[in-house]
């Protein structure tokens, strides 16, 4: 039997309206990732959301030296993944777990289409998506101020 997940729990999912909130609980499973297992890897196709209910997260690039570079630690009640909601659909950073790490994992290709068709989910899920983009751009200026 699906496990119920209230999503309204997590800072992403606060004041969502109720039927958003039905129809994205619907589409989401849970998983979980071992010590230092990548959840992608950038450049792959961007298909799914993840929220960590647990554990610890690198984000990281490859240098142009070839090396992987870690630019923000993600941990609990934290988004990761968000490339499946812009062109060209493909990862622009790697993910890899730093310890065991629960995830709810969403279908970003799901909640694109939803999105298109219900402007107001749209609207909802782009305006929180918008402050994960200025988080990650603003950890990867720090990194290049350091």
């Amino acid at each position: 039997m699906h496990e119920a997940i209230n999503l309204a729990k997590y800072t992403f999912f606060e004041d969502l309206k109720k039927d958003h909130l039905e129809l994205l609980s619907r589409h989401v499973i849970k998983d979980y990732f071992n010590d230092n297992e990548y959840i992608f890897r950038e450049q792959q196709k961007a298909s799914k959301l993840f929220l960590i209910l647990s554990g610890k997260v690198a984000i990281e690039s490859t240098s142009t030296q070839g090396k992987q570079v870690s630019i923000q630690t993600l941990k609990e009640d934290d988004i990761l993944g968000w490339s499946w909601m812009v062109p060209p659909y493909e990862w622009r950073f790697s993910a890899r777990t730093l310890e065991h790490t629960e995830l709810l994992i969403m279908d970003g290709e799901f909640i694109r289409d939803k999105s298109a068709k219900d402007h107001d989910l749209g609207y909802e899920i782009y305006k929180r998506l918008a402050g994960v983009f200025a988080q990650r751009l603003e950890a990867t200026r720090h990194l290049l101020r350091s």
